[in-house]
């Protein structure tokens, strides 16, 4: 990860944006605070990333509280929420 200040960013924007297609970049202000510049689908999977582990997370928790319902094959009960309404 390469790191850079506000001031450097901004005169060598087009560089940053180019090495930010490969890796990601640190922004670090005087004040400490850091940013972190990605490419946007890059972003947009650790988005989907964290929305899959929060899933499975919550499917972890639910079947360890014991609020899960045991599958009997052939039961279609479970997609009537899912039939058309006449």
């Amino acid at each position: 990860m390469q790191n850079t200040n506000p001031r450097q960013l901004r005169a060598e924007m087009k560089d940053y944006l180019d090495l930010a297609k490969k890796e990601p970049v640190r922004i670090q202000r005087r004040s400490g605070d850091s940013y972190i510049l990605i490419k946007e689908d890059a972003f947009r999977e650790l988005q989907n990333e964290v929305v899959s582990l929060q899933r499975r997370l919550l499917g972890a928790s639910q079947i360890i509280a014991g609020e899960t319902q045991e599958y009997k094959a052939g039961d279609r009960s479970r997609l009537a929420r899912f039939k058309r309404k006449k």
